[in-house]
């Protein structure tokens, strides 16, 4: 069970890499867009900040799944590191459930926003609604569970081939 549910989370993790990857590359094209058509043609487009604003929220939110599985998020370890190994090991299972409280909270919540604004069109998009732009809330919640709920049962994923790629360390 452990093996085909890591698998799974592999190829999981993979596309939300990929998704995270296109959007941060899709916003660094867009962005400079803009300030060339503002600034050399003298010309401001409505489109190309809602679009950067979108992959921004796609990069942070996915990507943030990502990085958590990859234990390459933002961790202050001062205080933990000086504590003995059980003591660690305690605080490290604090924290991952933590943040599958949060992660929850952070579902709950985004769904329901994403649910008010489905509706209520984007000016700059008229075939795009706001509750659509606001999806990679609910599923880079959803992505974040999935992954704390991997770790709680079986560890940490750091070293698993498919988190390394690319790392060479």
């Amino acid at each position: 069970m452990s093996q085909s549910y890591s698998n799974w989370m592999d190829k999981v993790y993979l596309a939300a890499m990929v998704v995270a990857g296109f959007s941060l590359l899709v916003m660094t094209i867009i962005i400079p867009i803009g300030i060339f058509s503002r600034y050399v043609l003298n010309r401001g487009e409505s489109w190309p900040e809602p679009v950067a604003i979108i992959c921004m929220v796609t990069f942070t939110f996915i990507g943030a799944a990502v990085s958590y599985r990859a234990g390459s998020h933002i961790a202050v370890n001062m205080l933990t590191d000086r504590l003995p190994a059980a003591a660690q090991t305690f605080c490290a299972r604090v924290v991952d459930l933590l943040m599958l409280l949060i992660s929850g909270v952070m579902f709950y919540y985004s769904y329901f926003l994403c649910a008010d604004l489905w509706e209520q069109p984007v000016a700059e998009f008229p075939i795009l609604t706001s509750g659509q732009t606001y999806l990679p809330l609910p599923v880079g919640a959803v992505l974040l569970m999935l992954f704390v709920i991997e770790r709680l049962l079986f560890g940490s994923q750091e070293n698993r081939p498919v988190v390394l790629l690319g790392n060479h360390g």
